[in-house]
């Protein structure tokens, strides 16, 4: 008996299958393009190329690109798609620094973008791209001048002491409790920059509702949107707009509008100064700066031009602050014999110093300085660096051309994780940044800021903010884990930035006068 098909579902297939076929040629047309150009690469995937584990949420962006580079430690440069896009990735540091530092102006842009219809999204200057980003970081450059330093850690010490008296609401006399210490500190940090760049007293060590701090658990949320927002800005920009995606989550964006053209009206009516970001953004609305008088570049310092600095300022500032404070204190619980070196670094030093607290104090305590740079390097909260070729560039060495517009990721996480540079880097050891062990290693198999013109502009404020967080914990508290530490720790496959994927439960017990 002959078994009939109907003719509508012969077309059907048909079509589907023409479909199929035409999307997987179309997906993996570019499959060979770093085996013709003699740079090895990692076998791609269909449609998705390498970023499946990414795409996916199984593996974070930083944990996706550290793989890549510890995978892979016999060659220089590794090719890899993001679902049909060539992409490479830079293993030797040689390189590096050429793209870094030395050919800088072949790599001045970041590959990463967010939605042209997104103002605060493309004006912040993390995303600009040349001749704008030259212009905006030249001007705001100001406002991390060793003096202004000084006078914004005064501000950061009247934080302190908010932090100060905030502990003692704890209790944690005698034996001492457990407490949700990444919280805590995401309070402190909150409220340092929001008083250092926005001339308010967010008060969120005292009021957990607080707006700055709702806003923050906006941005930085790991919801599922998000997690695929940051992946595109990253490593698909070119979908932002399709999708309206936003860099600043949209009432956060708005809240920190407001705020801004508040203060900035305020200050303005009132000739209120304090030499912080808000200072320098009226100075460059008014086209006061020196920077100013002398460039003839298009961008307008007004409307949500500035508004952008100062989001960026506050995402830079808070989040990456909170979570080194975060991970350092993890590591100084499990390691009692570091914790106790660290206290009596701070307490002597504060005894020698009458118990005064200023930037270079705060700046000049090595063993401090070890323990900060030791965490950065096993936890770096931005885990890779991003450039896009400006102009055909010849490798160095090589007749590889890399053709414009091709993404170049640098994977700070690999580095830091990479044995032939730090050995057993699982282990949580400030001794490799003693003055003698840095000598013994490329500077720049440790880039927890970036390095080069593109480095993190405010690099000394953010050391400054976490430092002071730090010596006023250690300092009088001891920090143990507890039944309820998540030991190892795991960090979030979801997040953009190095984070944990809990919360961080330790025991906490003051010490006796």
């Amino acid at each position: 008996m002959a078994f009939f098909v109907p003719i509508w579902l012969v077309n059907c297939a048909i079509i589907f299958l023409s479909i199929l076929a035409t999307s997987y040629f179309y997906m993996t047309r570019n499959f060979n393009y770093w085996k013709k150009k003699n740079i090895v690469e990692k076998k791609p995937l269909p449609f998705f190329g390498n970023y499946f584990p990414c795409f996916a949420l199984q593996t974070s962006p930083g944990d996706f690109l550290k793989d890549l580079h510890a995978e892979h430690n016999s060659v220089n440069q590794l090719g890899f798609y993001i679902f049909d896009k060539p992409c490479l990735l830079v293993r030797d540091l040689e390189l590096v620094n050429r793209i870094l530092v030395k050919d800088f102006n072949a790599f001045c842009d970041r590959y990463s973008g967010s939605n042209s219809d997104d103002p605060l999204g493309v004006a912040n200057l993390f995303t600009l791209q040349n001749p704008h980003w030259k212009t905006v970081r030249t001007k705001l450059s100001p406002t991390f001048t060793s003096g202004k330093l000084k006078q914004m850690l005064q501000l950061m010490v009247k934080v302190g002491k908010d932090l100060d008296r905030y502990f003692e609401t704890l209790k944690l006399e005698g034996e001492g409790r457990v407490i949700e210490l990444r919280e805590v500190v995401a309070r402190y940090t909150t409220d340092v920059i929001a008083t250092c760049a926005y001339g308010i007293e967010a008060n969120c060590l005292n009021n957990p509702n607080a707006e700055f701090r709702k806003c923050g658990k906006k941005i930085f949320n790991d919801s599922y949107k998000r997690a695929f927002e940051f992946r595109s800005f990253f490593f698909t920009p070119g979908i932002t707009k399709l999708f309206g995606m936003q860099f600043f989550e949209r009432t956060s964006s708005e809240f920190l509008r407001k705020v801004l053209w508040d203060t900035l009206t305020q200050r303005m009516k009132n000739g209120i100064h304090r030499n912080d970001l808000i200072d320098t953004l009226i100075q460059l609305k008014n086209g006061q700066t020196e920077a100013s008088l002398n460039d003839d570049d298009s961008f307008k310092f007004d409307g949500d031009n500035l508004t952008a600095q100062a989001a960026i300022y506050f995402t830079g500032g808070s989040e990456t602050t909170l979570l080194t404070i975060a991970f350092t204190l993890y590591e100084l619980a499990l390691q009692p014999d570091i914790q106790s070196r660290l206290r009596e670094e701070i307490t002597s030093a504060l005894e020698e110093n009458g118990g005064n607290i200023d930037y270079e104090w705060v700046m000049r305590l090595p063993y401090l300085g070890m323990v900060v740079s030791e965490t950065l390097r096993k936890y770096p909260v931005v885990p890779f660096l991003d450039r896009v070729v400006n102009t055909d560039y010849k490798i160095p060495g090589s007749d590889t051309v890399l053709e414009k517009h091709t993404p170049i990721f640098i994977s700070v996480f690999g580095f830091h994780h990479d044995p032939e540079y730090f050995p057993d880097p699982e282990k949580y050891d400030p001794e490799r940044f003693s003055n003698e062990n840095k000598q013994t290693r490329p500077s720049r198999a440790y880039m927890p800021f970036g390095d080069g013109p593109h480095n993190c502009i405010g690099l000394r404020f953010a050391l400054a903010s976490l430092k002071l967080g730090l010596i006023k914990i250690v300092s009088k508290y001891k920090l143990f884990p507890s039944k309820d530490t998540v030991i190892p720790l795991r960090l979030n496959p979801r997040s953009f930035f190095t984070t944990m994927d809990h919360d961080l439960f330790l025991k906490v017990q003051k010490i006796d006068d």
